[in-house]
């Protein structure tokens, strides 16, 4: 079953052309010329229940434009959107009451006041029962392990503590559809892998349906089997992150430790050379070509050391951007 359904989604915007200077300025008082701008440009796609797909992109490709148009604060310019059978932009109280849009640049926690001040807010604002609200922050809170902190004014949080009060504040309604739009922006390595486990286990527990846009290539991979990727306003590719890499990335890498110097020219023959600096030596290798390309480096070279790797997903994706920017 469809939860989301994109058809044909376009966003354009008129950006003013200003020239420099004062003689600019009075020349668009009298005459302007606009840009178009295709932030959004004719996509298509449709979300299943339970589903927790990646929504990637560089930066200006339209994710964002795109999460808000499906969170009913943009207004699309041309296409159809269904989210939970409504239209997002009509705003219905049914529909917002169901939904949760999570910025990790935006914030929307009282900064003086106790977290949990907001969510009694919220609480309020969605109209949840007293017993289902204390059952929902229960839950969160020892999930995130927050419980400690609830009472703690928000400025005296550090980045990583009240990122998780953010999704607290935004979950205390238990919505179906959550939108995370960099979630885990400026969070050290170790607060990702917390969040990353929670959203994982909140998408298993609550049967919510999860779209999540990040340039950071772990929380995508951790998460995400399936992945839409937007370029320049477009979909360049739609399906499974597996496939991904075995559509744009058909090799391996091959890393050797030598035991003793090795000519250049010898190692040039054995197939294309990613990286070389004595004693490594990192190889790009046709999938097909792995273990004959393997065999002749045992063969012929002392080898200290040598392992077999898939490429990067962080590499395949930059190479998708690379490619459809042609």
């Amino acid at each position: 079953m469809s939860v989301i359904s994109v058809f044909h989604l376009s966003k354009y915007y008129q950006i003013h052309q200003k020239e420099p200077g004062i003689t600019g300025s009075i020349k668009s008082l009298f005459s302007r010329k606009y840009e178009t701008v295709k932030a959004v440009n004719d996509i298509s796609f449709k979300i299943n229940e339970g589903e927790l797909v990646g929504f990637i992109g560089p930066n200006g490709a339209g994710k964002t434009t795109t999460l808000k148009c499906l969170s009913g604060l943009l207004y699309p310019t041309k296409g159809e959107i269904r989210v939970l059978g409504f239209n997002p932009y009509n705003r219905k109280p049914e529909f917002l009451k169901s939904i949760s849009l999570v910025m990790g640049q935006k914030n929307q926690l009282w900064w003086d006041l106790p977290s949990i001040d907001t969510f009694l807010l919220n609480k309020e604002i969605y109209a949840v029962p007293d017993g289902e609200y204390n059952k929902v922050l229960d839950e969160l809170s020892r999930l995130l392990d927050v419980k400690k902190i609830l009472k703690t004014p928000v400025k005296k949080l550090s980045l990583g503590q009240r990122m998780k009060m953010e999704l607290i504040a935004s979950l205390i309604h238990s919505p179906k559809v959550l939108f995370l739009d960099e979630p885990t922006i400026g969070l050290d390595v170790v607060m990702q892998k917390n969040l990353r486990e929670f959203i994982k286990e909140y998408n298993m527990r609550f049967k919510a349906t999860i779209v999540l846009t990040s340039h950071y290539m772990g929380d995508v991979e951790e998460l995400c089997r399936r992945v839409i990727i937007i370029n320049f306003g477009k979909i360049v590719f739609d399906g499974q992150l597996s496939s991904l890499v075995t559509k744009y990335a058909p090799y391996k890498k091959i890393k050797v430790l030598f035991k003793e110097y090795v000519d250049p020219k010898k190692v040039d023959i054995l197939g294309k050379i990613d990286k070389f600096e004595y004693p490594l030596l990192i190889l790009k290798v046709p999938n097909e070509k792995i273990n004959s390309v393997s065999s002749n480096i045992l063969k012929n070279f002392n080898v200290e050391d040598i392992t077999i790797e898939d490429p990067e997903v962080e590499d395949v994706i930059a190479q998708v951007y690379t490619e459809k920017r042609k």
